[in-house]
C-alpha cells in the first residue's frame, strides 16, 4: 500500500516511509481528499467540500412572521432587522444607564458567547466529536486567559482594594506566575491527550482555540481598558460602528447598484460611501452631546471608601470647549470666522473615518471566514442578524484601533493609576519614592528648601 501511494505522488519514498497505513487513514478523517482520488473528483459538485455544519434556521418570533407574512422576503427581512436593531440599541442605552459594572459584565458575556460560536464551528467542521478533552481544554484556556487579563486590570485599577485584602495582595504579587502555571497545566493536559490517529486534527483544534482567544478575548480586554479611560471612549466607538452598519445597510438597500467586494456580494459602493458620510456627521454631533457630561468623560475609577466606581473629575483638556479659526473655504461658505467646539469632536472625525473605511474590513474578514466553511451566520442567536459574532466582527477591530489611538495621541500620565501602584509597594519603597520626589520638586523650586526632613 505504501509503495503504491509513493508512486501516485511521483515516487517520493521519504514522504511516507515513517507513516503507517492507520495513521494515513486517520488523517483522511479531516475530510481532505484521499490520496487515491483524482484531483478533479468532485469539482462539479458544489457540495463536495462543504463541511458538516447545520445550516441557519429561521428563529424569527412567530408574532413577527405573522405580522409581516404579506411582504416579500426582501422587505420582510428589512423590517425584522430594523425592529430588532432598535430593540438592541434600546437595550444598549439601558445598560449604559446601569453603569460601568454592568457594561463590564455585558462585555464579558458577549466575549464568552462569541468564543462559544467560533469554537462550535470548529467542532463541527473538523468532526471533532471523538477528540479527547477538546471542548474541556478549550474552555479551560478561555478561563486561563481571562484570569490573566482581568488580574492585570485588578492590579492596575483596584490598588486600594488590593492593599486592604491580604489574599488579593498575594494573588497580585504572583499573578503572572500563577497565570503561566495555569496555562502550563492546560498545555500539558493537551499533550497527554494526544491520540496517534488524531494528531493532525488535535493540533488543528489547538491552533483554532488559540486564534479564537486572540481574536475574541484579547480584544474584549481592550474594550474594557477603553472603558476605564472614560465611558465616552467606550460609547462613541461602539455607536460609530452601529451607525455605520445601519446607514450603509439603508443606503445600500435603497440606492445600492454597484457591488463593493466579492466576499460580501450584498455590500455596495453606494452603501459604503453613504455610510461613511452619515457616520462622520453622526459622530461629530454625538461627541458634542456626550462631552458635556462628567459621567461620560471622566475616567472610571474605583473608590475604596464607598466600594463603588466613581466618574467624577475635572474634565481633561480635550473635553473643554475651545474656539477654533475655521479654514478659509468654510469661512466663505458659513460666513463664520471661528467656531466653538470640543477637541474631542475633532478626534471623533478620526474615529468615525476609521470605523467607516477600515472597520467594515472586520466584517469582510468574517464574511470570508463564513464562506470558507460554507455557513451563512456564526449562529442563530438574533433573528435577521445571525449570531453575536456577526454583530461584533467590526467592533473588535474598532476597539483595538481606539486603544492604540488613546495610547498614541491622548493618554498622558495617569496620577490615579500611579497612586494605585504606589499603594501596593513596601513601606521602604514608598519612602524612597517620596524622598526622590521631594528632592525633584525642591530642585524645580516648587517646594521651599526649608521643608522638614522625613
Amino acid at each position: 500500500m505504501t509503495e503504491l501511494r509513493n508512486r501516485g505522488r511521483g515516487g517520493d519514498p521519504d514522504s511516507t516511509e515513517n507513516i503507517s497505513d492507520k495513521e494515513v487513514d486517520g488523517e483522511d478523517r479531516l475530510g481532505l481528499p484521499g490520496e487515491g482520488e483524482a484531483e478533479g473528483d468532485g469539482e462539479g459538485d458544489p457540495k463536495a467540500d462543504a463541511p458538516d455544519v447545520p445550516q441557519s434556521v429561521d428563529n424569527t418570533p412567530q408574532c413577527l412572521n405573522k405580522a409581516l407574512e404579506g411582504l416579500s422576503s426582501r422587505w420582510k427581512n428589512w423590517w425584522i432587522r430594523g425592529i430588532l436593531s432598535l430593540t438592541m440599541i434600546s437595550g444598549f442605552f439601558l445598560i449604559i444607564y446601569l453603569g460601568p459594572v454592568m457594561l463590564i459584565l455585558v462585555v464579558m458575556s458577549i466575549q464568552i458567547k462569541c468564543f462559544q460560536e467560533i469554537i462550535t464551528i470548529g467542532y463541527r467542521v473538523y468532526h471533532s466529536y471523538e477528540l479527547p478533552w477538546f471542548r474541556t481544554l478549550s474552555w479551560y484556556f478561555l478561563i486561563c486567559v481571562n484570569y490573566f487579563f482581568y488580574g492585570e486590570t485588578v492590579a492596575d485599577y483596584f490598588g486600594a482594594l488590593v492593599q486592604r485584602e491580604e489574599p488579593l495582595q498575594f494573588l497580585v504579587r504572583y499573578h503572572r506566575f500563577i497565570s503561566f502555571a495555569l496555562y502550563l497545566a492546560g498545555f500539558c493536559m493537551f499533550v497527554l491527550s494526544l491520540v496517534k490517529r488524531h494528531y493532525r486534527l488535535q493540533f488543528y483544534m489547538f491552533a483554532w482555540t488559540h486564534v479564537t482567544l486572540l481574536i475574541v478575548v484579547t480584544q474584549s480586554h481592550l474594550v474594557i481598558q477603553n472603558l476605564f479611560e472614560g465611558m465616552i471612549w467606550f460609547i462613541v466607538p461602539i455607536s460609530i460602528v452601529i451607525c455605520n452598519d445601519i446607514m450603509a445597510y439603508l443606503f445600500g438597500f435603497f440606492f445600492g447598484r454597484t457591488p463593493l467586494i466579492k466576499l460580501s456580494p450584498k455590500k455596495t459602493w453606494e452603501g459604503f460611501i453613504g455610510g461613511f458620510f452619515s457616520t462622520v456627521v453622526f459622530a461629530f454631533i454625538f461627541a458634542y452631546l456626550l462631552a458635556q457630561y462628567q459621567y461620560f468623560v471622566c475616567p472610571v475609577e474605583y473608590n475604596s471608601e464607598t466600594n463603588r466606581f466613581a466618574v467624577q473629575c475635572q474634565p481633561a483638556e480635550i473635553f473643554q470647549m475651545h474656539e477654533y479659526t475655521l479654514p478659509a473655504v468654510l469661512q466663505k461658505a458659513l460666513r463664520w470666522k471661528t467656531a466653538n467646539m470640543y477637541p474631542f469632536q475633532i478626534h471623533s472625525i478620526a474615529l468615525s473615518s476609521f470605523g467607516s473605511l477600515i472597520g467594515p474590513f472586520g466584517g469582510f474578514f468574517a464574511s470570508g471566514f463564513k464562506r470558507a466553511f460554507k455557513i451563512k451566520d456564526f449562529a442563530n442567536t438574533i433573528p435577521g442578524h445571525g449570531g453575536i459574532m456577526d454583530r461584533f466582527d467590526c467592533q473588535y477591530l474598532m476597539a483595538t484601533f481606539v486603544h492604540v489611538y488613546i495610547a498614541s495621541f491622548i493618554r498622558g500620565p495617569n496620577p490615579s493609576k500611579v497612586l494605585q501602584q504606589l499603594l501596593v509597594l513596601q513601606p521602604e519603597q514608598q519612602l524612597s519614592i517620596f524622598n526622590t520626589l521631594r528632592s525633584h520638586l525642591r530642585e524645580r523650586g516648587i517646594l521651599p528648601p526649608g521643608e522638614v526632613e522625613a
